[in-house]
């Protein structure tokens, strides 16, 4: 057996999405697997410092190991952000080069940062100097038309060259900054896992995490064979269970898989808890709804915790409820 120290810290991780990788959420999925590293949405660094920081801080000491992604292209900024993130208890603190959004454009930060490399290390340079913890940085292969491997080549090159930064999580598109929305820029630009590929063969020293378009614990294990990392988005938003096997699959882990019974013991506590700070059901709820996927009494699930009736009363026992239910249907189970 492997050892299991031997396993890149960013072996699997799960990708920041905007108002679905909440605390809620990553509660959730660190009852699946323990392994892992959860990755926060992203957080405009003047949010933290300007904003009501506690809101985007808060988590659960379960989390960890536990990532907080930054956007921003003001060095200052980013720097008085990373203190504050790092005070916090965070692992990591990853900075946005990737998000095309026109949001994030006209703010001059995320995927448009990609053409300005003399900026992003001046940033990631900013990052390193206030703290010791991992500072990470992701992106996209490359902008619009660009379809040459020499330009994704060469922003790694001067990236990795100008500051201490050696973990790279990319995503195996281009970032199409004119013309497409966020969603079509998250299927449109073509996958070229091939210059992920080569990034980690031109640049072996370095810790490459690949993104975009995996689904599956075959295509993981296929990508594992290339780079040292893979990081999955939605789909384990909308099928969470899938990372139910990645501790003793891919870790070598032997500890039992979490029963379907503990997990709701843990979210019915967890529940508790959060109710009694004054989070309504349905903040919390929302990011659950997709845990039984595969099932066929997941429809009924889902309905059961969607219904704004039942929501409103805000009493936990709706999530046992919800299970019971759903168990009267036979569960097909098919993940592998």
């Amino acid at each position: 057996m492997q050892n299991t120290n031997q396993f890149s810290p960013w072996r699997l991780s799960t990708a920041p999405m905007l108002d679905w990788t909440n605390r809620h959420y990553r509660f959730m999925a660190r009852q699946l697997t323990k392994r892992t590293r959860l990755y926060t949405e992203m957080i405009h660094a003047n949010a933290l410092i300007y904003g009501k920081s506690e809101d985007f801080l808060l988590h659960d000491e379960c989390e960890y190991p536990l990532a907080i992604q930054l956007g921003g292209s003001s060095h200052e900024s980013l720097a008085q952000a990373t203190i504050i993130a790092a005070k916090a208890g965070f692992n990591e603190i990853n900075l946005n080069c990737g998000c095309p959004s026109p949001r994030v454009q006209k703010g001059i930060f995320g995927a448009c940062l990609m053409k300005d490399a003399p900026l992003v290390a001046k940033c990631i340079n900013a990052m390193f100097d206030v703290t010791d913890k991992d500072i990470t940085i992701k992106h996209r292969i490359g902008l619009d038309n660009d379809e040459d491997y020499n330009i994704l080549q060469d922003f790694v090159a001067y990236i990795s060259e100008k500051t201490p930064c050696n973990t790279f999580i990319i995503h195996a598109r281009n970032a199409i900054l004119d013309g497409l929305s966020p969603k079509e820029n998250r299927e449109i630009p073509p996958l070229k896992y091939d210059f992920v590929y080569r990034v980690k063969k031109d640049f072996p020293n370095l810790t490459i995490v690949i993104n975009g378009g995996i689904h599956t614990n075959d295509e993981i294990s296929e990508h594992l064979s290339y780079v040292d990392g893979v990081m999955l988005g939605r789909v384990i938003y909308h099928q969470p269970l899938i990372m139910r096997n990645w501790d003793n699959m891919f870790f070598n882990d032997n500890n039992p898989i979490v029963n379907d019974e503990t997990i709701i013991e843990k979210l019915y506590s967890y529940a508790c808890d959060e109710l009694k700070k004054g989070v309504p059901l349905r903040s919390i709820v929302t990011h659950w709804l997709g845990l039984f996927h595969g099932y066929s009494g997941a429809k009924r699930w889902r309905q059961i915790l969607s219904d704004s009736k039942q929501l409103s009363l805000n009493k936990p026992e709706l999530i046992y409820h919800a299970f019971n239910e759903m168990n009267n249907y036979d569960r097909l189970k098919y993940y592998k």
